[in-house]
């Protein structure tokens, strides 16, 4: 006789699964033949997705366990993020619940995951690390091994995140200095995102003159958080459905900034900042950095380079001095780089016929997504080079969640068939 169908998905991963049988009607607080709930199953596989679906259908965060945990308290632990985010779902917590989840988080910050798990598995032997996605898809972070116990190096961002809900706001002098002492200070750190976005929610006056002031900083890191901050600031707006009150300042404080700043990974991200804005003081500023010894600066310099809409909005053209810039980026040296231009020229459609030709080239490229955005782009421009480089991408290892790129030549042979079969009917 088989277990209980939410416990058999939750122990599989078969997330869309445990979301389908919860909507039918099965048991959030499914437990298996040891008592274990399947959220529980699901804080212990740091499988954030499944435990949001339990915690939307009723699962209780709060329960206390026979440890008197609860499974928060064991997704605390855990150091994810995204796990954290999802068994915390929006339910108000009363003082006490709220003031021992902040104890919590703030144990395994202090003291690191490595002393915290030693001290609890009494383990003395070494450490392993492993670096991971988490189920967010966007953040990574690293997986911590030790006495049999895992957990992600998350607990900064989870601190951030736990004082955010429960009306906390931690000046951003503080903040950054939580980023900047991170082991692994990385802009796409599961920390790092977290404590970035807590600041950027914020849209206030007093967040954006304490993160420009890190301009004048004299560590690089804190610079960079800085702008990370502004930037994402002037994006916050789109977020919450209304125009940021910061674009017009931090547009004009990028392009100076950009014009001045000389540490590759500051530079980096404040060119950044100025991708989503439409400026013709801003194509100069990326031309200037083309040749730019740091592969991060020239890797920003794509989204810098001017395009106008033809064709109505489905085409883009670059200006002569734009479209030599992206040919160049297109064939650099650096792999990242040549990806950030293969993607914008695939995704531009300029009718240039060198264009093409760059696409066409790139697929050959030893890394495989350059060859999938320059299939995707010559398959967007109705290039029939695209059917034969599709061979050339190899196998796709989460072909599921590309589909819509990776589909892009099938497309593109269904509407070269209609158009025949349209021609032999007149």
């Amino acid at each position: 006789m088989g277990g209980d169908p939410v416990i058999e998905a939750v122990r599989r991963g078969d997330d869309d699964a445990v979301r389908v049988l919860l909507a039918g009607g099965a048991d959030p607080e499914a437990v298996d033949g040891r008592g274990v709930s399947a959220l529980c199953l699901a804080v212990a596989a740091f499988d954030s997705s499944a435990a949001g679906h339990l915690v939307e259908a009723g699962a209780d965060a709060l329960r206390r366990l026979p440890d008197w945990s609860t499974p928060l308290l064991r997704a605390v632990d855990s150091g994810s993020v995204a796990l954290v985010i999802e068994v915390l779902g929006g339910a108000p917590l009363d003082g006490a619940a709220g003031a021992e989840l902040l104890a919590r988080a703030r144990l395994w910050h202090e003291r690191g995951p490595v002393a915290v798990l030693r001290e609890r598995t009494g383990a003395s032997g070494p450490v392993e690390y492993g670096r991971v996605r988490d189920r967010d898809g966007v953040s990574w972070c690293h997986e911590v091994r030790l006495g049999g116990s895992a957990v992600h190096d998350g607990h900064a961002g989870v601190l951030t995140l736990l004082e955010e809900h429960l009306g906390l706001r931690p000046g951003v002098g503080e903040l950054a200095g939580r980023a900047c002492a991170l082991e692994h200070p990385d802009g796409e750190h599961a920390s790092w995102l977290q404590i970035v976005g807590t600041l950027a929610g914020r849209q206030d006056d007093a967040t954006w003159l304490a993160a420009a002031a890190l301009r004048a900083h004299p560590d690089p890191l804190r610079r960079r958080f800085g702008a990370q901050v502004l930037a994402s600031l002037h994006l916050g707006g789109y977020r919450h459905g209304t125009r940021s009150p910061f674009l017009e300042r931090a547009r004009e404080l990028f392009l100076d900034w950009g014009a001045a700043e000389e540490h590759p990974d500051v530079l980096a991200e404040v060119l950044g900042g100025l991708a989503p804005f439409r400026d013709p003081r801003i194509q100069p500023l990326g031309l200037a950095r083309l040749g730019h010894p740091a592969p991060q600066v020239r890797a920003r310099v794509a989204a810098l380079l001017e395009s106008t809409p033809s064709r109505g909005l489905e085409r883009w053209t670059y200006t002569p001095e734009g479209l030599d810039a992206m040919l160049r980026l297109a064939r650099d040296p650096d792999a990242g780089v040549r990806e950030d231009a293969v993607y914008q020229l695939a995704d531009r459609k300029d009718p240039s016929p060198a264009v093409g030709d760059a696409l066409a080239a790139a697929l050959d490229d030893e890394e495989q997504d350059i060859r999938i955005w320059a299939v995707f782009g010559l398959a967007e421009r109705d290039d029939p080079r695209c059917v034969e480089g599709a061979g050339r991408v190899g196998a796709v290892a989460d072909r599921a969640a590309r589909a819509w790129i990776l589909d892009a030549p099938a497309r593109f042979e269904r509407r070269r068939r209609e158009r025949e079969a349209a021609a032999a009917s007149e």
